[in-house]
C-alpha cells in the first residue's frame, strides 16, 4: 500500500539544531561534484519488485532504466531502454525496439531478454507484483523474439503500454533468486548491477545507500559525480542544514518554512503544482484479495451512512487555508489538478459539503444517538470512539489530526489521534489495524496507476503481499469503469471514463481526499545553478516520475565540475534508514546520537 505512511519525519529537537546526516563530508569538499539532498522520507528496501515507498522508488529510478518513462518536458512518454515502439491495429500486440549497445554496469549486454524476464517474473510470482502488479494484470504473453525486440501481447487493449512504470532488471542476476522476500535481494551482489544514471555501490541496512555516477550511461554521464540523499529527523532539521550549506536541495517543506526561506542569500525556492494528494481513510471493513476480513477496524465504519456523516464533518478548505497556508488546492478525486485532463471536478451535491449541523442530524437519523456525556453510541451498544492513525513526524498530520478531533467532538464522536513512526503506521494500516488514517499518494501522469490502487486485485494477501491497495476498495461498478478506461485509446473518451470512476469511488466514502499539495522546495543557488524540472519550465525538482532533477543538476559557475572520482568517501548516495545518526551542531562541535527507525509514503 503505497499511501499509508505514507511508509513515506520526528519533532524538532534541541531548538531545531539536530540534523541527521550519516557522516556527511564538509560542505566545501562536496560542492559541485556531489549533490546533497535532504531526505525526509524513509526507504523500506531496495528490491525493485517490492519497494513501494516513494524514496525507494526514486532509488530504483536512479539505478535502473525503464522501457519508457515520462519526459522532463511534459511528462509524455519518451524512450528509455526502448528507442521506439508500435502497436498492432487491434492494439493487442506491442512491439518495442530495444536501444542497441546498452550494457549493465557489470559489462554484460542489456537486451530484450532482460525486459521479458522482468515482466514474466511479475506474471508468475505474486511477490514480484507487490509494487507494480497492476501494469501486468492484463498481459497475455511477453516474449523477446531476439535481443533487440520485445513483444507484449495483452488480453484486451491497454492504454498504458507506453507508461509501464516498472524498473527493468538484469536476468542474469535475478533469475537465480527463487524467493523475492529473501533479504539477499537487497545485497550489492543483486541490486548493485544497474543501468540508470547513477549506480548503487554500497548498502548497509539502517545506515546508508551509496551511488556513483554512471559514466557509461546511454544519455551521457551526469554533470556531477555523485548524489547524497541525507536522512533528516524532520523538516526543521533539514532546513537548518540547508541554511548552513550542509545540503543542497530540500523538498516537502512546510508552508511556514518555505515562506521563510524566500529571499535568503544563496537560497532559491521552487513552488509547483504537485502530484500528491492527502486523504483521511476509513476502515470500512477491509478484506484481503481472497475476501477474508483483515485487521481490527471499528465495525461501525462498515455503515456507509456513518462514513458519509463523518465526511460531512471534515472541511478540506480549512486544511488548505490553515494547515497548508494556501500552498495547495482542495481535493476531490484521486487525480490531482496537476493532471488537468483527468482531474474530476464534482458537480453540486456529488461530494458532501462541510456542515457540522447536517452531519449531526445525519447521525441522529442513522441511529447514533448521543449519550448523557455527549458522546454518541453505536446501535446495539458501545460508544462511538475512533482511533486516528498518522505520521508522528509530519506537521501536516499533527495539525490535521487536531482539526479532525475537534470537528468530530462537535458532532459527538470521540477521536483519539495515534501518531506513530512511518514504519509503524505502514505496518498497522497494511494489516488493517486502524479506524481512520491520515495518508496520501503520489500519482502518475497516466491515470491508470492511481485508479488501480482502488481495484479488487490490488488488495493484499493475508501476509500483506501481492498488492498495492490504497483503501482496500472493491466495487463491481468501479471495476467496470476501470477496465473501460484501460481499454480506451481516445483521449477525450478515456478522460470521461476516468472522471466517472473517480465519482463512483468518491460516492462510497471510503476516504476523503483533503488536498493536493503544492511542491515546496528550496536549493543552494550558490552551489547549483539549475535543475531539470518536470514538467518544464515550472515543475518539480525532486520526486519526479523520472530521474531528470538528479541527472540534470548543474553546478553553479565556479563550483567544481565532475571529477570522475566516484569510488569512496564523499561521492556516494547515502540514505539513512532505520537507526540513523543525528549530527548536532553545538558551538562548532559535532555530537552523535542514535535515533530509531522511520519510514515513508509510497509512490
Amino acid at each position: 500500500m503505497v499511501r499509508f505512511s505514507g511508509r513515506r519525519l520526528g519533532a524538532a529537537v534541541l531548538a531545531g539544531m539536530l540534523a541527521v546526516a550519516p557522516f556527511a563530508a564538509p560542505a566545501q569538499a562536496q560542492q559541485g561534484k556531489t549533490l546533497r539532498v535532504a531526505l525526509l522520507t524513509g526507504i523500506d528496501h531496495l528490491n525493485p519488485f517490492t519497494a513501494e515507498l516513494l524514496a525507494a522508488t526514486q532509488v530504483g529510478r536512479l539505478n535502473y532504466e525503464f522501457l519508457t518513462l515520462p519526459s522532463a518536458e511534459n511528462a509524455q512518454p519518451t524512450g528509455g531502454i526502448a528507442e521506439s515502439w508500435s502497436a498492432s491495429d487491434d492494439k493487442l500486440t506491442w512491439t518495442y525496439k530495444i536501444r542497441p549497445n546498452m550494457k549493465w554496469s557489470d559489462g554484460k549486454p542489456l537486451t530484450a531478454k532482460d525486459a521479458a524476464f522482468t515482466f514474466n517474473k511479475m506474471l508468475t510470482d505474486a511477490t514480484a507484483r507487490t509494487a507494480n502488479g497492476s501494469y501486468v494484470t492484463n498481459f497475455d504473453t511477453v516474449t523477446a523474439t531476439d535481443d533487440a525486440t520485445l513483444v507484449i501481447k495483452t488480453k484486451t487493449p491497454q492504454a498504458t503500454m507506453t507508461a509501464l512504470d516498472v524498473p527493468i532488471v538484469p536476468e542474469h542476476i535475478w533469475a537465480p533468486i527463487a524467493d523475492l522476500k529473501d533479504p539477499k535481494t537487497d545485497s550489492m551482489d543483486v541490486v548493485g548491477v544497474g543501468s540508470g544514471p547513477y549506480l548503487l555501490t554500497e548498502y548497509k541496512q539502517n545506515e546508508f545507500v551509496k551511488f556513483k555516477a554512471n559514466k557509461d550511461y546511454w544519455r551521457g554521464a551526469p554533470k556531477i559525480d555523485s548524489v547524497q540523499l541525507l536522512k533528516f529527523s524532520d523538516a526543521e532539521a533539514a532546513v537548518n542544514a540547508l541554511k548552513q550549506n550542509e545540503v543542497d536541495v530540500i523538498n516537502r517543506l512546510t508552508p511556514t518554512q518555505f515562506d521563510a526561506l524566500k529571499g535568503q542569500p544563496g537560497i532559491a525556492t521552487n513552488e509547483a503544482p504537485g502530484r500528491r494528494y492527502n486523504e483521511i481513510s476509513f476502515n470500512h471493513g477491509v478484506m484481503t484479495v481472497d475476501n477474508k476480513p483483515l485487521g481490527n477496524g471499528n465495525p461501525a465504519l462498515k455503515d456507509i451512512k456513518l462514513r458519509k456523516a463523518l465526511a460531512q464533518a471534515i472541511d478540506p478548505q480549512t486544511i488548505v487555508d490553515r494547515v497548508m497556508s494556501g500552498h495547495g488546492k482542495v481535493g476531490t478525486g484521486v487525480i490531482p489538478t496537476a493532471y488537468s485532463a483527468y482531474h474530476w471536478q464534482p458537480a453540486a451535491g456529488e461530494l458532501p459539503k462541510f456542515d457540522l449541523a447536517a452531519a449531526g442530524a445525519a447521525l441522529d437519523a442513522a441511529g447514533y444517538a448521543k449519550g448523557p456525556d455527549g458522546v454518541r453510541t453505536v446501535p446495539g451498544g458501545g460508544k462511538l470512539e475512533l482511533r486516528l492513525a498518522g505520521h508522528s513526524s509530519r506537521p501536516f498530520d499533527q495539525r490535521t489530526a487536531e482539526y479532525i478531533k475537534g470537528w468530530f467532538k462537535d458532532i459527538g464522536v470521540t477521536v483519539t489521534p495515534d501518531l506513530v513512526s512511518d514504519e509503524e503506521l505502514n505496518d498497522r494500516t497494511s494489516a488493517g489495524n486502524y479506524d481512520l488514517a491520515i495518508s496520501g499518494y503520489s500519482t502518475s501522469p497516466d491515470p491508470d496507476y492511481a485508479l488501480s490502487l482502488q481495484t479488487c486485485a490490488q488488495r493484499p494477501n493475508a501476509e500483506g503481499k501481492g498488492g498495492s491497495t490504497d483503501n482496500f476498495f472493491c466495487d463491481a461498478e468501479y471495476e467496470e469503469l476501470y477496465k473501460q478506461q484501460l481499454a480506451e485509446f481516445d483521449p477525450a473518451k478515456r478522460a470521461d471514463i476516468v472522471k466517472k470512476a473517480q465519482a463512483r469511488f468518491a460516492s462510497q466514502t471510503v476516504t476523503v481526499v483533503l488536498d493536493y499539495d503544492n511542491v515546496l522546495e528550496a536549493y543552494r543557488s550558490d552551489n547549483f545553478s539549475s535543475f531539470t524540472k518536470q514538467p518544464q519550465p515550472e515543475g518539480a525538482i525532486l520526486e519526479q516520475m523520472g530521474y531528470w532533477g538528479y541527472y540534470g543538476a548543474t553546478p553553479a559557475a565556479g563550483q567544481a565540475a565532475s571529477s570522475g572520482d566516484s569510488g569512496g568517501g564523499n561521492t556516494g548516495l547515502w540514505i539513512g534508514i532505520g537507526a540513523v545518526v543525528l549530527i548536532v551542531l553545538v558551538g562548532g562541535g559535532v555530537v552523535l546520537a542514535r535515533r530509531g527507525k522511520s519510514a515513508d509514503d509510497r509512490e
